[in-house]
């Protein structure tokens, strides 16, 4: 694969269902103009490379995490994967297709859910958003019924289908966004975000609705975030990019290993104890007098459950949770890891 550093895990992780791969790109370049002061009256242009020689294959059926920092170029990636931007050079195909060129097409094979925008109508009913979508992509009157009732059950819509999308939750409103994405039932599903802002519940719920229409129909998930719970929860494969360019391709304990990245498991105990102790994991920080303490470990070498049943054996837990790596430091971790 070509841009960036040569730091793969292992790249062809899944494969085909048959057909042309979901996503296909070569070489992609995507610049942006922008003008930037040049002296107290005068402004230069500045060409800026958002995707810099990006190469990279989906086959059907995968699912895969696209992450990277802020401004690394995944939103852009998404939009010229959907023919919402033209590349400047090199080539994209999506579900063999064009993006560009055959959008029209592309939009009745491909969901879209962006976290922060909305395919909704805003003053209208939920119900309504579906039905208008419904004739948008041509579907029968039998066959939007049947995939809305599905739709609605799984993602239990069906309390707030009355209800203007404007006066709903964030969580309302994210799971209507998912059931609007899906109700023409894409090949391909892009999401950019989807859990952002959601609470953990939310969030959770979600995740299993993901990953139990992948299993049924074969859908292939492409997913921008920078959650990486969202990662180890709906991805088999993971894509790094930094700068534009395709940093890693592999798996995430593959990432784990190549970064070094930790977890850190947060206790939260009965009674102030000692500093703890457990094999594979190192002490991070120690609050409330030894009430709440902050383990390290590597999810290579050991698990959660392991330093948990070590920390139970000296001290009554009475809450615990695990903070995952940021995406930034793995990114950055990475970017070190190549210059070395």
């Amino acid at each position: 694969m070509s841009g960036g550093f040569d730091v793969s895990g292992g790249g062809d992780v899944g494969g085909d269902a048959g057909g042309a791969p979901a996503v296909e790109v070569r070489d992609l370049v995507r610049e942006y103009v922008q003008r930037v002061p040049a002296g107290r009256f005068r402004r230069r242009r500045v060409v800026v490379r958002a995707v810099d020689g990006l190469s990279l294959r989906i086959g059907r059926g995968e699912s895969v995490g696209f992450i990277g920092a802020n401004g690394a170029g995944k939103s852009t990636t998404v939009k010229l994967l959907t023919g919402i931007l033209v590349p400047t050079a090199g080539t994209v195909r999506t579900c063999g297709l064009d993006p560009a060129a055959r959008r029209r097409e592309l939009a009745r094979r491909v969901g879209v859910v962006f976290g922060q925008r909305s395919q909704l109508w805003w003053d209208l009913p939920l119900a309504e958003s579906f039905r208008l979508l419904g004739a948008i992509h041509g579907l029968p009157g039998a066959r939007r019924r049947a995939r809305l009732d599905d739709l609605v059950e799984r993602l239990d819509l069906g309390g707030f289908l009355a209800t203007p999308v404007r006066q709903l939750s964030l969580g309302q409103r994210m799971r209507g966004e998912v059931a609007a994405a899906l109700l023409h039932s894409p090949e391909l599903l892009l999401l950019d975000e989807p859990t952002i802002g959601l609470d953990v519940l939310s969030s959770e719920r979600l995740r299993r609705f993901l990953r139990a229409e992948r299993a049924e129909r074969g859908t292939t998930l492409l997913l921008t975030t920078h959650d990486m719970v969202d990662v180890q929860r709906l991805c088999e494969r993971v894509l790094v990019v930094d700068s534009g360019r395709l940093a890693y391709d592999g798996d995430l304990p593959g990432l784990a290993r190549r970064v070094g990245a930790r977890r850190v498991l947060v206790v939260d105990l009965r009674e102030p104890a000692a500093p703890l102790r457990a094999p594979g994991a190192e002490l991070v920080s120690v609050e409330g007098d030894g009430l709440r303490q902050r383990l390290a470990f590597d999810p290579a070498t050991t698990t959660a459950a392991a330093v948990l049943a070590a920390v139970s054996r000296v001290a009554e837990v009475r809450d615990l949770s695990v903070e995952e790596p940021d995406v930034a430091d793995v990114v950055r971790q990475l970017h070190a890891s190549a210059r070395r």
